[in-house]
């Protein structure tokens, strides 16, 4: 069924597990979250990119959730880091659920009153809203953000945003990267930060940027001849550490897109005669179906649905 985000979220933070949010961009990375969530009987976030909207459409992705959805676990159609208006406004009303509204970019004023307007026209659609102060380095679909603009969220800051707004939930900087940045080397979350955000913000906390680079997918593609580096990005400990702290929504792209990846270099390698698309997607959903699953386990939403 699908629903918005707040049931879900309050139920994580007060069971201190996190709900995992998988971006999708096509019909076989839905397949691949949907069969994960109902097999580990998990809830489940749906989301889209800006990017992905442009590619998908906007109306396209709306009806297969909507199929997708009729699957007796709760689902969520989320607008990830939407920086447009008018995209928002009509991601409410097309069917999304959920909306992400990132004016991290923003001075604070204009990101303050951008976000009150977008919560008032959310809630009028019983549509939850969430939002972003400060940026996470990396790469945010196709807009990079400099290491040296990376500001981590200040606690204080973070309390008087989300007051001030309304917004249903808030993303947090707290030392993670987006994108394939991450394989350069270990990301260490700042912890400590992010209780004392918790301890200040009641609304559920999302952590971006959040991709654990699973070795042996990164194998797999690299046997297959992908150049993908094998360092790892947040390690699980973290994960769990962050999800006892307040962390209520962890968002995963990059390790689908790794896992996506994977599948279509060993399909392309081990059936070479094959002209049937069907089949050379196969291995690509069973691959991120696996990475799903691991997400579950490790955010600790496996049975909660």
């Amino acid at each position: 069924m699908l629903i918005s985000s707040n049931y879900l979220l309050a139920k994580a933070r007060r069971g201190r597990y996190a709900v995992p949010a998988f971006n999708i961009n096509n019909l076989e990375t839905l397949q691949a979250v949907m069969a994960a969530a109902q097999e580990m009987k998990s809830p489940v976030i749906v989301q889209t990119s800006e990017g992905a909207i442009a590619y998908a459409g906007m109306e396209m992705l709306v009806a297969m959730v909507r199929v997708a959805a009729q699957a007796k676990i709760p689902v969520v159609l989320h607008v990830d880091h939407g920086k447009h208006v008018e995209l928002i406004k009509q991601a409410i009303r097309v069917g999304y659920t959920s909306v992400m509204f990132d004016g991290s970019a923003l001075p604070w004023k204009e990101n303050v009153k951008i976000t009150k307007q977008i919560v008032r026209l959310a809630h009028a659609k019983h549509v939850s809203v969430e939002a972003e102060l400060g940026m996470i380095k990396g790469v945010e679909d196709l807009v990079s953000v400099a290491e040296r603009d990376a500001v981590l969220t200040d606690p204080e800051q973070a309390a008087e945003f989300v007051a001030q707004t309304g917004c249903d939930s808030f993303a947090v900087a707290i030392g993670t990267a987006h994108g394939a940045y991450k394989f350069k080397g270990k990301t260490h979350l700042d912890l400590e930060r992010l209780e004392r955000i918790a301890g200040l913000v009641q609304q559920p906390l999302v952590l971006h940027g959040a991709s654990g680079v699973l070795e042996d997918v990164v194998q797999l593609a690299e046997h297959y001849g992908a150049e993908l580096e094998a360092a790892r990005g947040v390690l699980d400990q973290d994960i769990k550490q962050a999800i006892k702290r307040g962390i209520s929504k962890i968002n995963i792209d990059t390790d689908l897109r790794l896992a996506f990846t994977a599948g279509i270099r060993e399909a392309t390698t081990d059936l070479p005669r094959v002209i049937d698309p069907r089949e050379l997607l196969a291995p690509a959903v069973r691959c991120m179906k696996d990475v799903a699953q691991r997400k579950m386990k490790l955010f600790g939403s496996a049975g909660k649905a």
